[in-house]
């Protein structure tokens, strides 16, 4: 019984991240501009993945990007900056959306 309850607790520190990420993006206003699979007003979350798959220094390039908003990547409209956001908040929403957003 002792591990059955391990192995729940394990799967669900597992799918935690996922579900914290997208509630961190739809709570930052995030979801108004992006969706995870088509575009709205900027990139999907799999375009902005698939775009920086390679680039070793992804994770902390687009956390910035998210505190500090930009514009030119994407088109002429630009990402307002998220200045307010905690650190480790736009980390993990860089990390999720690096992971294609699942």
């Amino acid at each position: 019984m002792k591990l059955i309850h391990i192995a729940l607790a394990a799967v669900t520190l597992v799918s935690m991240p996922a579900f914290a990420s997208k509630e961190i993006a739809s709570k930052n206003a995030c979801m108004a501009c992006h969706a995870v699979d088509r575009k709205l007003v900027g990139p999907s979350f799999q375009d902005v993945a698939k775009k920086y798959k390679d680039q070793k220094d992804a994770e902390a390039m687009l956390a910035g990007s998210i505190k500090k908003g930009g514009a030119g990547k994407w088109g002429p409209v630009p990402m307002p900056a998220q200045a307010a956001l905690a650190e480790a908040d736009a980390k993990t929403l860089a990390t999720w959306v690096l992971a294609g957003a699942r």
